[in-house]
């Protein structure tokens, strides 16, 4: 199975990202690709809660999920839109950060929000709380597709590795990691963390990830870090994007998956215990 990840510079325009979002998928399954991701936040890329509220809409009016449903469909592809960022249903204020899996004939195979929140003050100058603005989910998801079960994650969710054995342990063969992840933490803490949990689970690790300076008509401006990855079932990187916009293409073999799983079987190995005290 061919898949695409694609590395995007979203700005805080739904409208302007759908265009480019929308083109990247033609030309990716033009390319063969039968899987296609998107990153995390692709349709408004914003820290200004006021411009948020101004330009998202609820999941039923959203423009961008029903326009890549659309796309899906005509071009008979499976679509991760990593995820968008959305208006909840009142009385809840706060928005939503949801990834949605649709099916080659446009329908919502799966949703997943994103569980844990990006509260954290990683320098003097750049600290976020995103749980302020974001309601965070409280539900594990995999969705069986025709290659195989995928379990959902957003980018943040990727520092709690229980979470990844347990999509895993649920039958996930593939585990994608869509990102808009920090620049001041990028260099260090991405490929390590996603290797770790492609090797933790035995496997495949799609990760498309939003990079760059993002243009930002209100408030200040975000620079994420980039490297679309995918990594295989024995830990191996098979795609680093680093910070090339565009489609990145790799090959899946699910019968990787197996074959780590056989030769270290370690997602049989839970043991309860006690402690510490």
């Amino acid at each position: 199975m061919r898949a695409a990840l694609l590395q995007l510079t979203s700005s805080d325009d739904p409208q302007n990202n759908l265009r480019v979002t929308s083109d990247l998928v033609r030309d990716a399954a033009a390319e063969g690709a039968e899987f296609i991701l998107t990153p995390e936040v692709t349709n408004c890329l914003s820290n200004s809660r006021s411009h948020q509220r101004t330009v998202l809409h609820r999941e039923q009016d959203d423009p961008t999920l029903s326009a890549l449903r659309d796309d899906a469909a005509r071009l008979g592809v499976w679509l991760l839109i990593g995820s968008l960022a959305l208006k909840a249903d009142p009385p809840e204020a706060r928005f939503l950060n949801r990834s949605f899996l649709i099916a080659p004939d446009g329908s919502i195979a799966a949703r997943y929000d994103k569980i844990h929140m990006f509260d954290v003050a990683v320098s003097e100058t750049e600290t976020y709380r995103e749980s302020a603005g974001f309601k965070p989910g409280d539900t594990a998801v995999v969705a069986q597709t025709s290659f195989g079960t995928v379990g959902l994650s957003i980018c943040y969710d990727v520092r709690f590795a229980y979470l990844y054995r347990k999509l895993a342990q649920a039958g996930a063969g593939i585990l994608t990691v869509p990102a808009a992840f920090s620049h001041a933490t990028g260099p260090m803490h991405w490929e390590p963390l996603l290797r770790a949990r492609a090797i933790e689970t035995g496997s495949y690790v799609l990760a498309p990830a939003q990079m760059g300076q993002h243009p930002s008509s209100k408030g200040r401006s975000r620079t994420t870090h980039g490297h679309s990855l995918a990594i295989s079932p024995w830990g191996e990187v098979l795609i680093d994007a680093g910070q090339r916009f565009g489609a990145h293409y790799v090959d899946v073999d699910m019968s990787d998956v197996e074959n780590a799983r056989k030769k270290i079987p370690s997602l049989q190995h839970d043991r309860d215990f006690g402690g510490p005290a």
